[in-house]
């Protein structure tokens, strides 16, 4: 299972829309890896002023690893995190999660390419 879901915030989605800062909570405490990597390069990024931040450590663990992936796979988590951080996010491999400026449209583009996902590849990183 992707979120652990409150009673409240599933009578809430029964009864119609649920709202981000709801979802985003769920988000943030079900998933807390994935919650802080994210978190920590929006933070990284707006310090540096940089057009993106990525994270090029490997997870912790495999359940850490299965919070990004499962965290980034899921476009209600993913739009939701890009609306509450206005940011762009993109991810390579099993850990490499970019946070990119909404400016930095040029720099998404590049990160996103087959040419980039090939060059990202490592030997250690097959079975990730």
């Amino acid at each position: 299972m992707s979120l652990t879901v409150p009673n409240d915030l599933l009578d809430q989605a029964r009864a119609g829309e649920v709202d981000d800062a709801a979802f985003i909570a769920c988000v943030r405490e079900s998933l807390p890896y994935a919650w802080s990597v994210i978190s920590e390069l929006v933070q990284h990024r707006d310090r540096t002023g940089a057009e993106f931040a990525d994270n090029q450590v490997p997870p912790p663990s495999e359940e850490a690893r299965g919070q990004l992936l499962r965290c980034l796979a899921s476009d209600a988590m993913r739009g939701a995190l890009e609306r509450h951080f206005s940011v762009r996010l993109a991810f390579q491999n099993c850990h490499r999660v970019a946070v990119f400026a909404p400016s930095a449209a040029d720099a998404w583009r590049e990160f996103v390419t087959p040419r980039a996902q090939i060059l990202n590849q490592k030997p250690e990183l097959v079975d990730c």
